[in-house]
């Protein structure tokens, strides 16, 4: 059974506010074939998302211009609940609501060199834009704490907009993680930051590589194919780490491990020919909510 992918990268993020390595960094993972055409796997560990974003550039040149058709996956929230893009005002009208809300993101969150960056005061602007107060992003530090942006988290029932996304719920009910809500930024295992620091860079990558696809928005329901990846040569997607039990070597840091195993998991479901697999396995979604998954939450791979 042929892969669809000759080449899986997948990205530990990271949204620190200074140049940092190690720990609760990023790292990134990439697993592919060398001159025998056996699969390899080797890590790197960058400090800022400015290199990480030019690292990737590179990456990918390299396996493409080959001609590797390549996985690239980011452990953070590609979309928001449904109904985010309207509720911030974004015009949707010649564009999806995804697309409305990274080239939202994209405009407003700028990397500096040195690793800092906005989150919270853009958290606030869009809250503000929703609720006029400290909802639906909550979770800052005390210096960063206004008066829509709380350090705890707002009361989610009879709101407009969830506290989680369809695919959080669906892991969470079938006992396969705890991942936490988009609107989380800070705090243990939160990823609300990562995603508002990470979207703009995907954005801009898949701006800059025609050849890309961000999946599932910009593809239709059902299985990816070798046919739907016809002329697409790098694949965007979502993926959550925890779906694979840690098991770090000796001396390797979490994130490293986590990063290496994912990537692994990937290859081996391609392998199997089951990576492709449509949104719901078990048909447990009904098409409204397949097609807002589509349009503007996003799901995450294999999930």
């Amino acid at each position: 059974m042929s892969r669809l992918f000759d080449a899986y990268i997948m990205v530990d993020w990271s949204a620190a506010s200074k140049p940092v390595t190690g720990k609760n960094s990023i790292w990134i993972g990439i697993l592919a074939k060398d001159a025998r055409l056996k699969f390899q796997y080797q890590s790197a560990n960058i400090d800022t998302r400015l290199k990480a974003r030019t690292f990737l550039e590179g990456i990918i040149a390299k396996l493409t211009g080959r001609g590797d058709r390549v996985l690239i996956g980011f452990d953070f929230s590609l979309g928001y609940p449904a109904g985010t893009a309207s509720a911030l005002g974004l015009d949707v009208s010649d564009q999806k609501p995804w697309q409305a809300m990274h080239a939202h993101l994209a405009s407003k969150m700028k990397d500096k060199p040195d690793n800092s960056n906005p989150r919270y005061a853009i958290a606030a602007g869009m809250n503000y834009a929703i609720s006029k107060g400290p909802y639906p992003f909550w979770g800052a530090p005390a210096r960063d704490v206004v008066s829509t942006l709380s350090g705890t988290k707002p009361d989610f029932d009879g709101q407009p907009l969830p506290e989680y996304r369809f695919v959080e719920t669906h892991l969470r009910d079938a006992k396969l993680g705890q991942p936490k809500s988009v609107w989380q930024l800070a705090y243990t295992g939160s990823v609300g930051s990562q995603s508002l620091t990470g979207i703009p860079h995907v954005h801009a990558l898949r701006q800059a590589l025609p050849e890309s696809r961000i999946w599932p928005f910009e593809f239709e329901d059902g299985e990816m194919t070798e046919e739907t990846l016809e002329g697409v040569k790098i694949v965007f997607a979502e993926i959550y780490p925890s779906l694979v039990p840690l098991k770090a070597e000796k001396g390797e840091a979490p994130d490293a491990a986590q990063v290496r195993q994912i990537a692994h998991h990937y290859s081996d479901l391609d392998g199997k020919g089951v990576l492709g697999r449509r949104i719901s396995t078990n048909n447990s979604l009904d098409e409204g909510k397949i097609s807002q998954i589509q349009a503007e939450e996003g799901w995450i791979l294999g999930a």
